[in-house]
């Protein structure tokens, strides 16, 4: 696993060193021990899985507030997507700023996102399936998000929106 690091303080994006022969590759994805000892203490609790079915479709900007604040491991392994992070902690040195990257089933790339980070993302194709990895168990009391489109963060999209929830067209909600 090669970890590398992001415009967003602590926001990793982990690349799986593949093993390839005729038959494909193999890839570690998960591992507890070295994620110790890049000071990273995840233990996982939950997993969930997002299928979307169309392209452009917009998932965020999500996150979890105390007492159920929450750490996630999330990758792509259908399709294509626009991953997005938003750094909310007042403490960073990186608050306010957003970051993007693309997940998809060619990079088998992992984003690494620490709590009280906001993540959301944007299909770059049809049948796209992303898997999340979290630290946390879901808590709806505590699920909030920030409106994708907020003029403070003024994020962007890269493509228009084709499906987005009741919820996450909300202003933002904090």
């Amino acid at each position: 696993m090669i970890f590398k690091e992001t415009p967003i303080q602590d926001v990793l994006l982990i690349e799986p060193e593949k093993k390839e022969d005729e038959r494909g590759f193999f890839a570690r994805t998960f591992d507890q021990n070295i994620l110790f000892h890049k000071f990273i203490n995840f233990e996982i609790k939950q997993t969930s899985i997002s299928y979307n079915k169309k392209k452009g479709t917009l998932r965020g900007m999500h996150y979890q507030d105390i007492p159920y604040l929450e750490e996630k491991l999330v990758q792509c392994v259908k399709g294509s997507i626009y991953d997005v992070v938003l750094d909310i902690r007042s403490y960073s040195k990186t608050y306010n700023k957003w970051f993007s990257t693309e997940l998809n089933d060619k990079n088998n790339n992992i984003l690494y996102i620490p709590i009280s980070i906001a993540h959301g993302f944007q299909t770059l194709e049809d049948d796209t399936t992303v898997l999340y990895y979290m630290n946390q168990e879901y808590n709806p009391k505590c699920s909030k998000n920030i409106s994708y489109n907020d003029k403070k963060y003024n994020i962007k999209w890269k493509l228009p929106i084709t499906s987005i929830s009741d919820k996450d067209s909300d202003k933002l909600n904090k």
